[in-house]
């Protein structure tokens, strides 16, 4: 074990929070906050940033939380740290996620190389918002993100059946179309989108995803955030219209302990994907209904807990993202 000074264990502990700060989150919502008391982190959920209608059990707000936890750990360890994590550690306090120590110190120089590519992608890291090039993603990569998955307690299922690929996509359009149709859902979605030249720190940025993006076969929707507005970048997607791989991550169980890590495990597979020149797109539509998350669960994903439908692939477009400086998630 190395002994680190105060001034190293402070210099983690930002780095830590600084990296947290660009974990994903549902329509950037980044519904979180963090409070240091001498060694330790602890991560709250921002329940003011939750998505009261397409999110009313909270789920979503956990994977992303989730995803910010994982980031945490990440961080600290790259700057030779052992992250001691305690899940839920006070029912008491629900919003109080998880507490994060720091552990015992190690040579920086003998942090794993992994670890340090998945720390050096998470500010590269975007989310994709339209098709992809066609050029195939390796078998060895996909068994990859498989083991990743697996190492945080959830699994990720690529969805090799055509026909598989075609009930989710159907199960996605059926969903968007409905939330279209409801105007108070269409409402909060629109609070979390961001007009052209607007400063703030979170929400989806104008130039995140295409104007008019072209079609996947089969057609994945995204979200409308433009809303009758011409907002949305032109891009160079021309000819990327390939829908990429669908995968499914789940988990056994559907528990806030549950959601807390498929949001890591997403996170850890976005950080190593992205490593190989791989983005994901995202599509939570279905999930967020309850008879076609339970539809999915039952006929597609063998009895197991649908978190997140996510195409990935390739693409040379990169998306803008924006985030909250840390003194506005610290408190």
């Amino acid at each position: 074990m190395i002994t680190r000074t105060t001034q190293q264990r402070d210099h983690a502990i930002h780095v830590a929070l600084e990296a947290a700060r660009w974990a994903p989150s549902v329509h950037n919502t980044q519904p979180w906050s963090f409070a240091v008391s001498g060694d330790e982190i602890s991560l709250r959920a921002d329940v003011d940033r939750k998505l009261r209608m397409g999110d009313a059990s909270g789920r979503e707000l956990l994977i992303s939380c989730g995803a910010a936890l994982f980031t945490i750990r990440t961080a600290l360890r790259c700057e030779g740290f052992e992250p001691v994590v305690r899940v839920l550690p006070d029912p008491d306090r629900p919003s109080l996620l998880a507490t994060v120590t720091l552990g015992e110190g190690t040579e920086v120089g003998d942090v794993d190389e992994h670890t340090r590519t998945l720390g050096r992608q998470i500010e590269q890291r975007r989310t994709h918002r339209a098709g992809f090039t066609d050029l195939p993603l390796p078998d060895k990569l996909l068994d990859a993100l498989v083991r990743e998955a697996r190492t945080e307690g959830a699994k990720l299922t690529p969805v090799g059946s055509p026909e598989a690929v075609e009930i989710v996509a159907a199960l996605t359009r059926a969903a968007q179309a409905t939330q279209s149709a409801d105007r108070v859902l269409n409402l909060e979605v629109i609070r979390w989108a961001r007009p052209p030249g607007s400063s703030r720190g979170d929400g989806v940025p104008a130039d995140a995803y295409p104007r008019q993006a072209p079609r996947t076969d089969p057609h994945f929707p995204q979200r409308d955030y433009a809303w009758r507005h011409e907002w949305g970048t032109e891009g160079d997607q021309g000819q990327a219209t390939a829908t990429g791989v669908v995968a499914l991550l789940t988990t056994r169980g559907d528990t806030r302990e549950d959601w807390i890590a498929a949001g890591q495990a997403l996170q850890r597979i976005l950080l190593d994907a992205c490593a190989h020149g791989v983005s994901a797109a995202f599509h939570t539509q279905a999930l967020e209904m309850y008879h076609l998350r339970e539809f999915l669960r039952q006929e597609v994903c063998g009895h197991e807990y649908p978190q997140m439908i996510m195409r990935l692939g390739i693409t040379f477009d990169e998306g803008a993202s924006v985030r909250r400086s840390l003194p506005e998630v610290l408190d």
